[in-house]
């Protein structure tokens, strides 16, 4: 699938149902749309685990 934020975009922007002689098109809601971005987003950022960590080093004040 294309960036999952233009196609938001772009469906967020045109209409929710199209109808013509070929037939019918509903878009997903955007509800479903945000879920899936945040689902992805959650996915994508369990493949590095220690992005949620920060080392730091801890030194006590007068400790030189």
């Amino acid at each position: 699938m294309h960036d999952l934020k233009e196609f938001i975009n772009t469906n967020a922007s045109g209409p929710k149902r199209a109808k013509g002689d070929s037939g019918e098109v509903e878009q997903h809601s955007l509800k479903d749309l945000i879920e899936a971005d945040k689902y992805l987003a959650a996915k994508e950022a369990l493949k590095n685990p220690s992005k949620g960590f920060t080392r730091v080093k801890i030194v006590p004040p007068g400790a030189v």
